[in-house]
């Protein structure tokens, strides 16, 4: 029994339901005033009425995010894996490493 109630699955819903709950028996204490004019202009570093605002680009950083990414699921999936699956680390390992010729390939 204890074996279903800490399924993923269990523990998801519950935990969903826990959220939902708690959300709306703390929406009471949010703000409900209306906004301002100003509540949605933009501001940083304290300056209001940014004349040369910076939006930087990641799209040069998303590959190096995604294989941080490749690696540490494949670091965790091999560092779990039980040691009666001696197949799957393997698997992994080969398929991170080709996931990430793919993603520096010009």
């Amino acid at each position: 029994m204890e074996a279903i109630l800490l399924s993923p699955p269990i523990l998801f819903v519950f935990f969903f339901f826990l959220l939902r709950f708690s959300s709306r028996w703390l929406s009471r204490y949010a703000n409900k005033s209306p906004l301002d004019e100003r509540a949605l202009d933009a501001y940083a570093c304290g300056q209001r009425n940014i004349e040369n605002y910076v939006n930087p680009d990641y799209s040069q950083f998303f590959q190096y995010a995604f294989v941080f990414t490749v690696a540490h699921v494949m670091i965790l999936v091999v560092a779990t894996a039980p040691s009666s699956a001696q197949l799957l680390p393997i698997v992994y390992i080969i398929t991170g490493m080709l996931t990430i010729l793919i993603v520096f390939k010009r």
